[in-house]
């Protein structure tokens, strides 16, 4: 197996240096990033690495909580996280990052060390496609076992929009982002959706494919759809409302009270018709 490897960090020495290694030696597919949130975020969905490498300098609690992106990422992938750092920037990320599972590389990088782990990780990777056990993933902030939060699929491919649907959202569900509809199916082989928000213009396959596709699905057919979309297309969204019958559409860029409602609407709805299908059963 040959991993993918992305590459980010404030330290840009050595991440030039471990990427010329890593690609050169071990010819592992490398992947560099700038060390910004939107950056980090686009990236990482779009590429899905097996491995992040970061190589922290002068961290402080924000920069940390940057990298805090790279959760949606483990959501529908197997993802390792190796940090570069001196004892201050390790101590940094062990107080102000909520991202669950880490490695620290110590400095002066050790390349042999890195080696050593890579190949751990490749041999896991392996191991898991012939059946071996997986990461087993941690997930914080368990709510109350009384009251289960509803969880929402969001698809765009628009990194900045879903960062700001999260935000919104964040407060009152649970909420999983991806930047496209093939990645839609790895987060719904992962998790019970109770609700997609999707975007109705995307690269490779836009909404109404995705919508279609999913009703190819016995167990995604039900779960109910509605689409995000700019004011330019909205002629367009009412013909296949019409069409396609999805649960309505919410106008970028999205309001909060906007958006709440309409989810709050389509699944008291949803409840509704389940109820009265079982009574009459």
């Amino acid at each position: 197996m040959n991993l993918k490897i992305m590459v980010t960090g404030r330290n840009r020495r050595i991440a030039t240096d471990i990427c010329e290694h890593i690609s050169s030696e071990r010819e592992y597919s490398t992947i560099k990033c700038p060390p910004t949130k939107s950056a980090i975020f686009e990236m990482s969905l779009s590429e899905l690495p097996h491995v992040v490498i970061i190589c922290a300098g002068d961290e402080s609690a924000d920069s940390v909580k940057a990298y805090d992106v790279l959760r949606e990422t483990v959501k529908i992938g197997a993802l390792e996280i190796i940090i570069v750092a001196n004892d201050e920037d390790r101590k940094a990320f062990m107080n102000n990052s909520k991202l669950s599972k880490m490695f620290f590389l110590a400095r002066p990088v050790s390349i042999s060390a890195l080696y050593r782990k890579l190949s751990e990780i490749e041999e896991s990777f392996e191991d898991d496609s012939k059946g071996g056990q997986g990461v087993v993933e941690f997930i914080n902030n368990v709510e109350p076992e009384k009251y289960e939060r509803k969880h929402i699929l969001v698809v765009d491919d628009d990194a900045e929009q879903l960062m700001m649907i999260k935000e919104h959202l964040k407060e009152f569900y649970e909420v999983t982002l991806v930047n496209s509809g093939k990645n839609a199916y790895k987060a719904l082989g992962k998790y019970k959706i109770d609700l997609i928000l999707l975007d109705y213009l995307m690269p490779d396959m836009d909404g109404p494919e995705v919508l279609l596709s999913l009703r190819d699905y016995p167990e995604f057919r039900d779960i109910p759809i509605v689409f995000l979309t700019g004011v330019s297309e909205k002629e367009t969204v009412l013909k296949t409302l019409v069409e396609l019958k999805p649960q309505g559409y919410v106008l970028k860029p999205t309001k909060k009270s906007e958006l709440v409602a309409k989810i709050i609407d389509v699944l008291d709805e949803r409840a509704a018709l389940s109820e009265i299908s079982g009574s009459e059963e």
